[in-house]
């Protein structure tokens, strides 16, 4: 992992670890699709030519950045092993490629990243308004919202309307605020889209923190999804999940309305942001989950 300092990965570490992998690897592609509020582009890579289609995203949340950098790590190795002719945790990782098209966003709310790691500094248009939601602190390392304050993982249109009533929260904030309506938020609607667009076989939203791995929404899910996200936990090391009592995040609303497998994986364990000094054992972890994700 390579990072702007030693203990975080902002945004604009993200962008130039992005550019320098499609400079050393031109069959990569870089492409945009959105903006988020402060209009930082939403970067997305592609690697693969195969037919079967896997998104996987990182940071929904501000204060779980660390995702962000365990998905571009992966990104590397995968490449370097395909550049190399290699194995990938004993996989032929030419045959993965050729296989699979692999579509990632690894941050999908990169103002609120710059939020949580460089404080309200990083966004002055909006700064009082954003300390006041904070109750005056300036302490942002629990907040989880985009900068408008609203939770984008309770942005989705499935049943966003029963999730607003649990969630029960009035106004924007650094956590469990659901927006007013469902995806009027830039980065969400934009995810939404991208999803809508490519048609994807499989996605997964890197989250923390918990070591579990959440597969189901309400019984939309394909039969065979528990299954694989058995094979998602033998690799991890993580817990397969039956979660209830959750609506409206990312993966219920693909569930939902793609009758696809979704999973939601918690890595790490303990608070967030986790830290930093964890990321190696975390990534060990990880990576070969998001191979199998490759190879289901």
């Amino acid at each position: 992992m390579r990072t702007s300092d030693s203990n975080s990965y902002d945004y604009c570490t993200l962008v130039r670890e992005a550019e320098e992998l499609v400079a050393q690897y031109p069959w990569i592609e870089l492409t945009t699709i959105g903006h988020s509020v402060l209009e930082r582009p939403l970067l997305a890579l592609r690697i693969g030519v195969g037919a079967h289609k896997v998104h996987y995203n990182a940071s929904f949340h501000a204060n779980e950045w660390i995702t962000t950098p365990l998905l571009m790590t992966f990104v590397r190795q995968y490449a370097e092993a395909v550049a190399c002719g290699e194995n990938l945790y004993g996989i032929d990782a030419r045959s993965v490629y050729e296989l699979n098209t692999l579509w990632v966003v690894p941050m999908v709310n990169p103002d609120g990243v710059e939020l949580v790691l460089h404080g309200a500094d990083s966004c002055e248009s909006v700064y009082d308004q954003i300390v006041h939601w904070n109750g005056g602190s300036h302490d942002f390392n629990n907040w989880k919202a985009n900068i408008r304050g609203v939770d984008l993982n309770d942005q989705f249109p499935a049943h966003w309307d029963v999730e607003r009533e649990r969630r029960d929260v009035p106004g924007p904030g650094p956590r469990d605020y659901t927006g007013e309506a469902p995806l009027t938020e830039p980065e969400a609607a934009a995810i939404a889209h991208f999803t809508q667009k490519q048609q994807f076989d499989l996605v997964m939203a890197l989250h923390s923190q918990g070591r579990e791995i959440y597969w189901n929404y309400r019984d939309f899910e394909p039969d065979y999804a528990e299954s694989l996200a058995q094979c998602l936990a033998q690799a991890s090391g993580y817990e397969a999940v039956k979660l209830t009592g959750s609506d409206a995040g990312y993966k219920d609303w693909f569930i939902q309305d793609f009758r696809r497998p979704g999973f939601t994986i918690e890595v790490g364990y303990g608070v967030n942001p986790l830290p930093i000094a964890e990321f190696s054992q975390i990534y060990e972890e990880v990576a070969p989950l998001l191979l199998q994700g490759l190879i289901t």
